[in-house]
């Protein structure tokens, strides 16, 4: 937990325009306060962030959802009082005020509530939602430690909250919701995470609640671009049925790359435990570049599916530069 010092230089950068480096449970972010211009300016400008991809904002408690959203229906008030504060982001029509920066210009924006100590501490403290994409470069792998916001911006002079490593270690779910009158609501899943699409339907049906669900891709959420979370040197998913690389697969890489034919790979290595599998994904890509490799490959293993695997796959297809059947 950050020290109380620590939090009121934060609280003073937030307060003054500034951005700072925020842990949450699923990675860290860039945070600025909603109200601050020049800050959420900051977080698309050193981020190399188009305009196009809505920031989420983040809450201490249920009481500011006012400051963000203007409407708050049934189902998002049954899924929070199951999954926050936690991993879920709910896409929902936006407050009139809010800073279109925040959403894209779209009506609507993400809301979580996160579940880590000091970033529901700093912004109590603020007393001001903050939005928080990513602590990263745009596109680019995300930031499950502290040092890793720093290392992304080495000059930027980043304030960071050191919350220790994300226990989560993906990006939130994000849903959003299609309410018609006389119809079944639906629920869409726009990114998955740690709250599964079973989760989801479960907590559902235990509330009593008729409701159908869905995946689908769209512009309210972030990360929907096609590549994104990507390492600095090449990913490649091998969807082979294999224990390991066949040496014709190698060279082809090298070939299509054009590397040599000696050129290292790194395996990245997937915990049997997809939750386990989650919290050391981003950490292990990084330590595959750092330990000096021409390129990463994952085999993909057909047990691996549904649940986290679902977001897990997610993350790495759209990390990837290439997919070998």
């Amino acid at each position: 937990m950050s020290q109380d010092h620590e939090l009121q230089r934060a609280k003073e950068l937030l307060l003054a325009g500034d951005i700072i480096g925020l842990p949450t449970e699923t990675v860290y972010g860039l945070a600025a306060s909603i109200r601050n211009e020049n800050g959420l300016k900051r977080i698309f400008s050193i981020k190399e962030r188009p305009f196009f991809d809505p920031l989420i904002v983040h809450i201490c408690d249920l009481e500011q959802k006012g400051q963000v959203i203007r409407e708050w229906p049934l189902l998002a008030d049954v899924l929070a009082k199951k999954f926050w504060p936690g991993p879920l982001t709910m896409v929902l029509p936006k407050h009139p005020q809010l800073n279109p920066l925040i959403t894209a210009g779209l009506d609507t924006v993400g809301l979580r509530l996160p579940n880590h100590e000091v970033a529901r501490a700093i912004i109590r403290l603020t007393g001001i939602p903050l939005a928080a994409p990513s602590a990263n470069k745009f596109g680019k792998t995300s930031p499950t430690k502290a040092e890793h916001v720093l290392k992304a911006f080495p000059k930027e002079n980043i304030y960071v909250l050191d919350g220790g490593q994300s226990d989560v270690g993906l990006e939130s779910t994000v849903i959003t919701f299609a309410i018609v009158p006389n119809e079944v609501p639906v629920v869409s899943i726009l990114r998955p995470g740690a709250i599964t699409a079973d989760m989801l339907d479960a907590a559902l049906k235990e509330s009593g609640i008729t409701a159908r669900l869905e995946r689908k891709t769209s512009n309210e959420s972030p990360g929907h671009t096609e590549h994104h979370y990507m390492p600095s040197i090449p990913l490649l998913i091998i969807e082979q049925e294999q224990t390991q690389m066949k040496r014709s697969t190698w060279d082809q890489i090298c070939a299509d790359f054009e590397l040599p034919p000696s050129s290292r790979g790194a395996e990245l290595r997937l915990d049997p435990n997809p939750r386990l599998a989650a919290r050391a994904l981003y950490i292990r890509m990084r330590e595959c570049v750092e330990n000096g490799a021409a390129f990463i490959y994952v085999l993909k293993r057909k047990e691996q599916t549904d649940g986290m695997w679902d977001a897990i796959w997610d993350r790495l297809q759209r990390a990837a530069s290439r997919v070998y059947t």
